[in-house]
């Protein structure tokens, strides 16, 4: 077993007890996996997972509170000061004929075997106060080489789980580590396989992907082959070139660079990666060469709705992202009043967001009229802050007025109190001043005058 006592990783308290519990008892245990390598990188571990020789129902015997998380497979939740600790027992797995999960596993009493069956070197490392680091596969040399690795044979590995083939690039581009040739190349040869995997298990991974460090590794799906299989919209935006002198880049290429111009929240992410996913469909070439998109943010939001469902996105993700790749490249003239239907639009905690993806998209192309870009990106910003800061009515629930007043001026609810309501908003976000009570009821009254005699409102009185 190869061991380094001269390393030594600060165990939590718990997790150093529940080790100590469990050799108390006369069985092996060890901190183990992902806890390992964040602990060599310097960083904090998320969570803490423990590995053991005792069997599951030992492990209940030896510790008052547990749940029995994955007892089939030999996990027990051991809950100590409020917080939850995974503690399975060593064991092989047995075939895995739907390459995705084992058939059955055998639970073992050796360590070694156990961390035989994990997927990459930088995660097949243990470690016990008692015993130091355990490191069979090279996992530390790894780590300081930047290199993802399978333990034992690649195409093994990956036939086991094909979801292990999207981890790769994951954990690639969350610490800026390169793919090891071998296992570079049967990623390659098996992506067909990731077709057995869920769409929600490879959506946790692409989006982890995209929200890391480096989410310019998304073309590491298209160069593997993996996109073919659950985005091809990706590669086609990797392989549709833009002909014009607002680029410089393939539409993918430009996607990265925006990518890498947005923040690391995950709407921002997918908005930078989705924004321009309708170019491919949409691009037209002119008699001069020159590339044209027309319509390609509307066609994109549609895409995007239909391939976040395919990857089972939650509804209020897909509506956040479908807006702002609707709108990322609306360019009205630029007054505080069209600035206050943007924000209407879309709402006050979205438009900050539509404003970040739009310097981010021109960070992206070339520098053909970039400072002009820019400056209207920042006047934009300007119109908001000020737009806030006198907090004007944005929508009908900002109105001075509510439903209650016009049911006492003897509107019901229905068609004909939302028609008011949307004139009444339309007035105040051209002339915000007039969102007071008073004003708002004297219109009201000329507004119902006026669909009694069934013609169309229109207030003279709007600058």
């Amino acid at each position: 077993m190869g061991t380094n006592d001269n390393v030594k990783i600060v165990l939590p308290r718990d997790v150093s007890f529940i080790i100590s519990e469990l050799e108390g008892k006369g069985y092996e245990a060890y901190a183990v996996g992902g806890c390992i390598r964040d602990s060599l990188l310097g960083k904090t571990p998320d969570d803490w997972d423990i590995t053991t020789s005792a069997s599951p129902e030992e492990v209940k015997a030896v510790f008052q509170r547990t749940i029995d998380t994955g007892i089939k497979h030999g996990t027990v939740t051991v809950r100590l000061h409020g917080r939850s600790y995974e503690v399975t027992t060593f064991r092989i797995d047995g075939d895995y004929s739907d390459g995705r999960h084992p058939d059955n596993v055998e639970f073992v009493k050796n360590l070694d075997e156990d961390l035989k069956r994990r997927d990459f070197t930088i995660n097949a490392m243990a470690y016990s106060e008692k015993a130091g680091i355990i490191d069979l596969f090279n996992g530390r040399e790894d780590l300081e080489k930047g290199i993802i690795r399978c333990v034992g044979v690649s195409r093994e590995r990956f036939s086991e789980d094909a979801l292990r083939m999207m981890r790769a690039v994951r954990f690639a581009a969350r610490f800026g580590f390169s793919i090891e040739e071998s296992t570079y190349e049967a990623i390659k040869d098996l992506a067909p396989t990731l077709s057995k995997v869920s769409a929600e298990r490879i959506r946790v991974e692409f989006e982890k992907t995209l929200i890391s460090d480096h989410p310019e590794f998304a073309r590491e799906f298209y160069l593997l082959g993996l996109s073919k299989v659950f985005l091809p919209e990706w590669d086609a935006c990797l392989e549709c070139p833009q002909n014009t002198v607002h680029h410089l880049y393939t539409v993918g290429e430009h996607t990265i660079r925006v990518m890498q111009n947005v923040s690391n929240d995950h709407i921002m992410r997918l908005a930078a990666f989705f924004h321009d996913i309708g170019k491919p469909v949409s691009r037209k070439t002119d008699k001069k060469g020159h590339d044209h998109f027309v319509g390609h943010p509307v066609l994109g939001a549609a895409m995007t709705v239909n391939i976040m469902k395919r990857l089972k996105y939650d509804n209020a993700t897909i509506d956040k992202v479908r807006v702002l790749v609707e709108r990322h490249d609306d360019r009205p003239a630029l007054t505080i009043e069209n600035i206050r239907h943007e924000i209407s639009g879309m709402g006050k905690e979205i438009y900050p967001l539509l404003l970040e993806l739009r310097h981010a998209d021109v960070m992206g192309q070339s520098d053909f009229h970039r400072e002009e870009k820019l400056n209207r990106v920042s006047e934009s910003r300007r119109y908001f802050d000020e737009i806030c800061s006198e907090n004007d009515a944005l929508s009908v629930r900002d109105l001075a007025i509510k439903g209650r007043d016009l049911i006492e001026m003897g509107i019901d609810k229905g068609p004909s109190m939302g028609i008011i309501f949307d004139e009444l908003l339309a007035i105040v976000l051209k002339n915000p001043e007039l969102n007071e009570r008073d004003s708002l009821i004297s219109l009201t009254k000329s507004i119902i005058n006026v669909i009694k005699h069934g013609e169309p409102f229109v207030y003279e009185g709007c600058k």
